[in-house]
């Protein structure tokens, strides 16, 4: 009985981790405004978590340094299943300016399966909403499949 109201409740309330594995903190600064009062998207449940223990959905940021890989790694394995990747920004998904550099180990999908890739440097806010709710959406579906 308390897990079916638990899983309810859980999927009205997404809760969203930010990963940054050694961007430039331009995505990670537009992913803030995102949740600022501008943007709102508090307004579908989102919230901001300082653990990956909690969060539903992950959303890496930077070109995966050779430093941050292993960490990376470690803290995606910390977030509980059902769980959606998005990568965000134009770092994770190519390397972008940073590609083939000695120190660069990306892209992100060679490491783990990424459901949502949002493209851009930095991505514009509307492209991150949309990249949050088509998350959302995929979150949904993997809870039911369970």
């Amino acid at each position: 009985m308390f897990d079916k109201l638990i899983d309810q409740s859980r999927a009205k309330s997404p809760w969203i981790f930010h990963l940054n594995a050694g961007s430039c903190n331009g995505c990670d600064i537009e992913l803030i405004a995102l949740l600022g009062p501008n943007f709102d998207a508090e307004r579908f449940g989102v919230k901001l978590t300082g653990t990956p223990r909690h969060a539903d959905i992950i959303f890496v940021t930077g070109p995966i340094t050779s430093q941050s890989r292993e960490r990376m790694q470690r803290v995606l394995a910390q977030v509980p299943d059902p769980k959606v990747i998005v990568s965000l920004g134009s770092c994770p998904i190519s390397g972008n300016v940073f590609r083939g550099s000695y120190s660069i180990e990306g892209p992100l999908d060679k490491w783990v399966h990424v459901d949502v890739s949002v493209g851009g440097c930095p991505p514009k806010p509307e492209a991150m909403m949309d990249g949050l709710l088509k998350a959302i959406e995929i979150l949904k579906k993997k809870r039911r499949a369970e």
